[in-house]
């Protein structure tokens, strides 16, 4: 007998197709469900080699054993007559014609599924022209060096992104992938690139190795790759030279032409170039600490290296940050932006981001001093200069403040969406849309936002802030001060942290528990704003009116910068407590010695810190003066505020005390009923103070009002022993 014909009596034949028939079903059904069950990458491929691998025993087996219907029996323990009533080879042919059967029903309605998932979607081809620059692996021994093979990665992408018609993938997002266990394909699918540039960093005292590579995606073909050994102080020459090869790759076998000359960062001195990385480095969170590091490091590159340009931009940049966080004090930030930029242009008077530093900030300063429209009248220029450079980030974040600054926070969400389609792993893009929609009270979106952030950076103070104020949105006080907590552990410098934390508390009537974080400000900032805001309230709290007053003229008389209210808050209280006494006359003219100028609404040119002022008047004008003058001078203040953008409706306390001042009682109660006493108290917290002004007395009268009133009563006293039952367990947990 022939072997084919023995493999053919023995049902090898029928084993093997048998065997491939359910290989193949099973590994399809597997490799597509495994994944959406969340198996590491490694189960597919497991299941692929687990029924390659099996194919030969099963063939061996099949030779040696038959299925009958006794069971499974070795082949020469069968007779013939036996052999001739087994239906094993009938039960395989079944086998096999049935397994063909569902892989053909499977892998039909998998595929209409796909298609059917996926025939809307737009069509987005990857363009050849793209690449991704990894983070240049560590390999020196010491884990310091980290920033050097980072600073040589930012360096490359810089001069990458030069060249005409090449997409480079953004900073943030490629380094997103720092350190995971992601294939080329899988990194470059989720960039959207075609090639990969990636390499290692070994340094050793004054010499450095880099590798580098060039890789296409597809195929995982390495497209070019080199490696270096030069001294440290040929660095530039190194990165240079890297960029160069790999622009010319690219230009001449992707563009069509030759490539071109690439400009790196501009300075020649290691020295300044690893403080200026490591600068860097430090602002990744943006909190005291590391703005205040990342200072002192780009001082210390510009001693070493006086003309190195993305060092000035850098430290100019920073200060904005130092003045959004209270780091620096408002006229400081501005003459030293002003001055550095100054610097900038004269080398380069085409420097995109120190022409719209500068821009930005005179137009914040003239702002400061009285010219309401400066911000907005800045928005044309800085329109124009992110056309030039579109993918500069600081430029949409610039007009991104200017748009908020001039009440159109409405605009500046395309300009972050933008941002967010070409950095898509960016913690700063996340963070600055998360607070644009906690602006436009878009609190889901908020809260995504934020946390995307966290998760990418979960080093950020303000991010963890922000959550906080969503939190109390929804009635959370234990939310709240929970992020707070988790921000102060994350920036234990920022003095503003704990003195916002304290007013909170005091709010509550939790003086203990205030006092435990108002003395951190005292410790860190005892002449900051903060410190002089937690001591007034502390005072009110206590019922020590003398020292409340006190502590309200020295904020005063010592013109405290007007920063989380702590300024307007001081006058408020004097204000109020003015009315109160009836001294409403001496009060006023005890401020106007003062600050002369605080109460001249006729001015085009007032201070931002006077025309708040003067909007706090309103309650002791309406206390004190006839009532035609008293609207007069609200509608003057109503009509300023409308040049800059600003609608008074908006915002439902202002909406409801012009409604209170003109007598529109019906009015005023709606909007007190549908705009304030459908939010939570906790959002509210001088509530009291306010509806004790005379012109609410008509609308505290209402039962409607008053009902509303007794709710929020009892929603901060549940609040209340909320935040001190969680303060509590927090403190005997240690």
């Amino acid at each position: 007998m022939s072997l084919v014909a023995e493999l053919r009596r023995r049902n090898v034949f029928r084993v093997a197709a048998a065997y491939l028939v359910v290989g193949w079903l099973l590994t399809e059904v597997l490799t597509t469900i495994l994944p959406e069950l969340g198996a590491p990458a490694w189960a597919s491929r497991a299941v692929i080699l687990i029924f390659a691998f099996g194919f030969i025993p099963a063939v061996v087996f099949s030779w040696f054993y038959e299925l009958t219907p006794e069971g499974i029996k070795r082949e020469d323990e069968i007779g013939e007559g036996e052999r001739a009533k087994t239906r094993a080879s009938k039960v395989l042919d079944h086998i096999t014609v049935i397994g063909v059967i569902v892989l053909v029903v499977f892998v039909g309605l998998f595929s209409a599924r796909q298609a059917g998932e996926y025939s809307d979607a737009p069509d987005t081809p990857v363009s050849r022209a793209s690449v991704a620059v990894l983070p240049f692996v560590n390999m020196s021994n010491d884990e310091d060096n980290e920033y050097f093979s980072d600073g040589l990665t930012e360096t490359l992408l810089h001069m990458l992104a030069q060249i005409p018609d090449l997409k480079v993938a953004a900073r943030t997002s490629s380094f997103a992938f720092k350190g995971q266990n992601k294939s080329v394909m899988e990194i470059a699918a989720a960039l959207g690139v075609a090639h990969i540039l990636e390499g290692s960093v070994q340094r050793a005292g004054d010499n450095v190795r880099i590798t580098a590579q060039l890789i296409r995606a597809s195929d995982g073909f390495h497209v070019w790759s080199s490696s270096y050994d030069r001294e440290l102080e040929n660095i530039f020459e190194i990165q240079d030279e890297i960029a160069q090869r790999v622009g010319f790759e690219l230009s001449e076998s992707l563009l069509g032409d030759k490539g071109r000359e690439l400009g790196g960062i501009r300075t020649t001195n290691p020295d300044a170039y690893d403080l200026y990385l490591q600068a860097r480095r430090e602002l990744v969170t943006f909190s005291y600490g590391g703005l205040q590091a990342a200072e002192d490091l780009l001082k210390g590159a510009l001693l070493i290296d006086p003309d190195f340009i993305e060092a000035k931009t850098e430290l100019a940049a920073s200060y904005i940050h130092q003045l959004e966080t209270g780091l620096m004090e408002r006229a400081e930030a501005f003459s030293e932006i002003v001055a550095i930029t100054g610097q900038v242009l004269e080398v380069e008077p085409e420097n995109v981001k120190a022409r719209a530093l500068s821009t930005f900030v005179s137009a914040m300063a003239r702002a400061a001093d009285g010219d309401a429209t400066a911000i907005l009248a800045s928005v044309d220029t800085l329109e124009v200069l992110l056309a030039e450079a579109p993918d500069e980030l600081q430029l949409r974040l610039l007009l991104t403040r200017a748009y908020q600054h001039g009440m159109q926070p409405e605009n500046a969400l395309p300009l972050l969406e933008t941002a967010l389609q070409r950095d898509p792993f960016n913690p700063q893009i996340h963070y600055e849309l998360g607070t644009l929609y906690l602006r436009l009270e878009q609190w889901d979106d908020a809260r995504a936002s934020l946390e995307k952030s966290l998760e990418i950076e979960p080093r950020q103070p303000n991010a963890y802030t922000n959550l906080a104020v969503i939190s109390l949105q929804a009635g959370d006080g234990v939310g709240y001060v929970q992020q707070f907590i988790k921000a102060l552990e994350a920036d234990p410098r920022d003095h503003e942290l704990p003195g916002l934390l304290a007013e909170f508390l005091y709010r509550l009537d939790l003086l203990e528990e205030g006092d435990d974080f108002r003395n951190r400000v005292m410790t860190i900032a005892p002449t900051s704003g903060v410190a002089y805001r937690t001591e007034l309230l502390r005072a009110k709290l206590s019922g020590d009116a003398e020292a409340a007053d006190a502590s309200a003229r020295k904020a005063i008389e010592n013109d405290i910068e007007d920063r989380r209210f702590a300024y307007q808050g001081a006058v408020q209280y004097l204000l109020r407590a003015a009315i109160r006494k009836g001294t409403v006359s001496e009060q006023i003219a005890w401020l106007e010695a003062q600050e002369p100028g605080i109460f001249d609404i006729e001015s085009d040119s007032v201070p931002q810190k006077r025309r708040v002022s003067q909007g706090i008047a309103l309650d002791a004008w309406y206390a004190t003066l006839p009532r035609e003058e008293v609207l007069r001078r609200m509608d003057i203040l109503l009509e300023k505020g409308k040049a800059i953008g600003f609608d008074h409706t908006d915002d439902p306390y202002t909406h409801l005390n012009v409604l209170a001042m003109r007598g529109q009682v019906e009015e005023a109660i709606q909007v007190a009923l549908d705009e304030i006493f459908t939010r939570s108290v906790a959002i509210n917290p001088g509530w009291r103070d306010t509806f004790a002004q005379a012109q609410y007395a008509d609308i505290v009268a209402d039962e409607r009002v008053q009902a509303a009133m007794r709710r929020w009563e009892e929603e901060e006293e549940s609040l209340r022993a909320e935040v001190q039952s969680y303060l509590a367990d927090l403190q005997a947990a240690g």
